[in-house]
């Protein structure tokens, strides 16, 4: 395979992968029933005046499958962690005990789930088209490459790997979206 045509065809794999993980980092987000720290990513503390990740000013823990325990690193900051906490409207309600706050994550109602689901065809439909303007900008270039003197055939021949690698991530994030439904879905 010529030189040029390989490190067009390693961007777009490149670019396929990036996709998968930002959907991986999306899901993560989605609440599927059991807490997980990824779900209070986002979450900004006022720390002394600079908005700061809650996982830099606290330890969050997980002491079982409904419920967080965030331990913060300084006790005066525990106020600034509950106002967070309401301002990010997760559907959590914290409370605290001047040691640490405490978060229930409540059960979904069967309503939360299915809006949650489609939520999730949402985010791999994004990844689908990221991994597919991958491919259309790889296949562009491949086609520019022949009119500067690469032979039709090993054009051809990019191309169609190009679409089998195509294939390959969306049965990625198909799989990705069929494992967080089930996650979703199991009550």
């Amino acid at each position: 395979m010529n030189e040029e045509v390989q490190l067009v065809s390693e961007d777009a794999v490149e670019k396929m992968e990036k996709a998968l993980k930002h959907l991986s980092a999306e899901l993560a987000k989605l609440r599927a029933g059991k807490a997980s720290p990824a779900m209070l990513d986002g979450i900004l503390v006022n720390y002394y005046g600079v908005p700061t990740p809650l996982q830099q000013v606290a330890s969050i823990n997980t002491p079982d499958a409904r419920s967080f325990v965030i331990q913060p690193w300084e006790k005066k900051v525990i106020d600034a962690i509950e106002k967070a906490i309401f301002a990010a409207n997760i559907g959590m309600t914290p409370s605290n005990n001047g040691e640490v706050v405490r978060l229930s994550v409540p059960p979904l109602t069967e309503e939360r789930r299915k809006a949650l689901v489609k939520q999730v065809k949402t985010e791999g439909e994004n990844a689908k088209i990221s991994i597919r303007n991958a491919r259309r900008e790889a296949i562009e270039e491949f086609k520019k490459m022949v009119k500067s003197g690469l032979p039709e055939d090993m054009e051809k021949d990019a191309e169609e790997d190009m679409q089998k690698m195509t294939d390959k991530y969306y049965k990625k994030v198909d799989e990705i979206l069929a494992k967080k439904e089930t996650e979703i879905m199991t009550v």
